[in-house]
């Protein structure tokens, strides 16, 4: 029998009565899992910080939020100092224009709380306003442009984790910004990079074209990115606060475009904005305390139904990245992402099923439809029964500082550069949020997932997410802070940073290193990073009835772990985009 056969051979019932067969099996898979134990081994390690730590998806960015700790700031101090600077030197997700999720746990009451941002559908928005007159979504009215735009949360979401939190001066916290927009920032290669691959829809906005663009040629690596406009703009903010933005002369600048391209973001829609804090969504895995987004967002609630079914299997017996262990992984994720289609949306609009989705009862039901050796069929799957109602270009950063106040906090305007406009003067570029409703419940957005009427259009409703900002403690100290951007593979990407130094006890280092896997349910298919699964492992999980697809890189997960006997601060930024821990 070929090599690539054993790890099915070791879990074909026809075997396991066979001693000297099965020995066999497992010494082999015990040498295959030895291979990957040494592969790990040769991982980089994590940053530490004695005092603090920030780490982001840019080098310009981590530097601002460090300084602003040094500089006595706190943990939110820091991430609202970074969320404006990723607005100048991370335009593809980093915004002013688009909207987020922040959880903060302040040290001294252990609390952690979750600030929604998140953009809101204009008041002019309808249920079908993105089909034709047969009822069929009309390709990018939904992705590009003005009229894809959802009222934007960021400067509000900011500024209210400030009033609440933090404890310096907005202009304080705003100020290396406008430096670096008006002074200008070096072009590193992936930001060159990003923006010759957006190059096709940002030459449709002028006002994108002659910034981004620089009049037709593109940034090259070493070049100088200066944005004036977007300067003037953060020094308006900072100079009158959040209402500048919703209510006075950015405003004023927002609105002109809206009209002048057939936009449905009103002066109206802007003043009425407002962030919510909503309580953050907890549960249990293995004696460590999960705290996450709750709705809009779909990430807790669905990271929370996959632990839950996971919990009882004894996954560091299975192995890392085993075929077993992926297997059971892939069948968490499809049964959590079939739920989120069918009952997840605004829980403002309607009523979301919280309680019954998290509860360790529900998940036990769910787990006994698990087949050990075969993949369900996602179409054949009826909705689950709950009781109890109560991107993927989007960045992420996690905060710690001295006191042990912390902070995980994503924002995106969903696709890569949004819906590609910026706003003429204003300098920042507008999200394309209302792809992430249901524009037609049960047709695929733009990341291909299925969404069901939960998750329709209507007025003022924040659109379904899956940023999953994550806070984990054991005991009630804190112990990691972790989230990422990909569109749905966020949910999946925070669920195996945790199952692998949770279950698997990988430093934090290799937790974020280690190659990733996906499935949302509909398509059918298990997504597996290329180049990081052995071909015995991928050939078993074909043999258990998984369609697979290789995918680049998937997330990317910056992440914070308190180490236990020193409580220094460890930092590890993902090396799929190239961003940076740096601790103090």
């Amino acid at each position: 029998m070929p090599l690539n056969r054993w790890p099915q051979l070791c879990e074909n019932p026809a075997y396991r009565n066979s001693p000297v067969k099965r020995a066999v099996v497992l010494f082999l898979a015990a040498l295959l899992l030895l291979h990957a134990e040494l592969t790990f081994a040769a991982s980089r390690s994590p940053v530490r910080g004695k005092r603090g730590m920030v780490v982001s998806a840019d080098e310009y960015a981590t530097q601002v939020g460090v300084s602003i700790l040094a500089k006595g700031g706190n943990a939110v101090d820091a991430a609202v100092a970074v969320g404006f600077a990723l607005a100048v030197t991370h335009p593809s997700a980093g915004n002013i224009g688009g909207g987020g999720f922040m959880l903060v746990r302040p040290a001294k009451t252990g609390e952690t709380m979750a600030i929604d941002y998140r953009e809101k559908a204009p008041r002019r928005a309808t249920r079908d306003m993105y089909l034709d007159k047969q009822g069929n979504v009309v390709p990018e009215l939904s992705t590009v442009g003005y009229k894809a735009a959802g009222v934007p949360g960021t400067v509000a979401g900011l500024a209210l984790a400030l009033e609440k939190y933090g404890t310096m001066k907005l202009s304080e916290l705003i100020q290396p910004s406008i430096n670096l927009a008006e002074k200008g920032i070096v072009v590193r290669h992936t930001l060159a990079r990003s923006l010759r691959q957006s190059a096709a829809l940002l030459s449709r906005f002028p006002d994108s074209h002659s910034l981004f663009l620089r009049q037709g040629r593109y940034f090259e690596e070493g070049n100088l990115l200066v944005q004036k406009d977007l300067a003037r703009t953060l020094r308006t903010i900072a100079q009158s606060g959040p209402s500048a933005f919703y209510d006075g002369p950015i405003a004023e600048l927002i609105v002109a475009d809206m009209e002048r391209h057939g936009g449905l973001v009103t002066r109206e829609d802007l003043k009425t904005y407002q962030p919510r804090l909503r309580p953050a969504i907890k549960g249990l895995y293995r004696g460590y305390e999960i705290c996450s987004m709750p709705p809009p967002s779909s990430g807790g609630i669905a990271l929370l139904e996959m632990l839950n079914i996971l919990e009882p299997y004894p996954l560091a017996n299975y192995g890392h990245n085993s075929s077993r262990t992926l297997h059971l992984m892939a069948e968490a994720m499809r049964l959590a992402f079939r739920d989120r289609a069918e009952f997840l949306g605004d829980s403002d609009f309607v009523k979301v099923p919280v309680a019954g989705l998290i509860a360790k009862k529900y998940a036990a039901q769910l787990r006994l439809g698990i087949d050990p050796y075969l993949a369900a069929e996602s179409r054949k799957m009826a909705p689950g029964r709950p009781t109890a109602y109560e991107s993927a270009e989007t960045t992420h950063y996690s905060i710690v500082d001295a006191a042990g106040n912390a902070v995980a906090n994503t924002y995106t305007l969903n696709g890569s550069y949004g819906g590609g406009a910026t706003v003429h003067q204003a300098g920042f570029l507008l999200n394309n949020e209302m792809d992430d409703f249901s524009s037609k419940p049960g047709n695929p957005n733009m990341f291909g997932l299925v969404q069901g009427e939960a998750n329709a259009i209507a007025p003022n409703k924040r659109p379904l997410s899956a940023m999953t900002p994550t806070i984990v403690t054991k005991e009630n100290r804190l112990f990691l802070v972790t989230g990422s951007p990909g569109g749905p593979t966020i949910i999946n990407t925070v669920l195996q940073v945790l199952i692998n130094v949770i279950d698997f006890k990988r430093t934090l280092q290799e937790a974020v290193d280690a190659p990733r896997i996906h499935h949302q349910w509909l398509p059918d298919r298990l997504s597996l990073e290329r180049g990081g699964f052995p071909i015995d492992v991928v050939d078993a999980l074909k043999g258990r009835g998984h369609t697979i697809e290789w995918v680049d890189a998937m997330g990317d997960a910056h992440s914070i772990m308190i180490e236990a006997e020193t409580a220094v601060r460890l930092g590890a930024a993902d090396p799929r985009r190239n961003g940076l821990a740096l601790g103090y």
